[in-house]
């Protein structure tokens, strides 16, 4: 059985904690506390950090290579596109999101004085993407794929997080709003988490 060491609070935890319920498999999540976290974690883990993925003798601790081991090993339903052109792209882009508005998530977990510089970061990237929701249903096209599981807890997070994007990005936000009422996502909320969005 996999075993999924999740922050009950860490947006790159609910990245993991999303594939494993839109796959519908079975698993275990060991709930941990970002502010004291068992020793065991370190072990696992050299940089000490969640999610970490752990299956027998394989342990894995990086969202986006969990997720895509999960796809992978679980290919029904699919959250990678099938074509490799398309999967390379879709990879692209998450390596992008990953250095441009991902990267500035832990300024705002920590509230440390970039705080404020990260969420006019965040926010700025997040209004230029908002047009996209105007052609397309997901951000691959009409598909749900490991980018929109990449997105969503950042979006869950806006008002916890004290971004305003303003009307500007009602696409953006008609676009969470549909990602929020799958069953994956409503599922993989933690008590915590739930009470993050007014």
């Amino acid at each position: 059985m996999m075993n999924l060491y999740s922050g009950t609070t860490c947006p790159f935890s609910h990245r993991c904690r999303i594939v494993l319920y839109e796959k519908g498999m079975d698993f275990q999540v060991i709930d941990v506390d970002l502010f004291n976290k068992p020793e065991d974690i370190a072990v696992i883990n050299p940089y000490n950090r969640v999610p970490v993925l752990v299956e027998r003798d394989l342990i894995l601790y990086e969202p986006n290579i969990i997720n895509e081991y999960i796809d992978e090993r679980f290919p029904h339903p699919q959250l990678m596109p099938a074509d490799p052109i398309m999967r390379a792209k879709a990879r692209q882009l998450l390596s992008g999101m990953e250095r441009e508005i991902f990267v500035h998530i832990e300024a705002l977990e920590k509230n440390i004085k970039t705080a404020d510089k990260a969420r006019q970061t965040i926010r700025d990237r997040l209004i230029e993407l908002a047009p996209i929701f105007t052609k397309q249903k997901h951000m691959l096209g009409d598909d749900f794929s490991m980018l929109d599981v990449a997105i969503a807890p950042l979006l869950w997070r806006l008002d916890h997080y004290g971004i305003d994007l303003g009307k500007q990005a009602a696409p953006l936000m008609k676009y969470a709003e549909r990602i929020f009422s799958r069953q994956g996502f409503i599922d993989a909320l933690t008590p915590p988490e739930k009470v993050m969005r007014r």
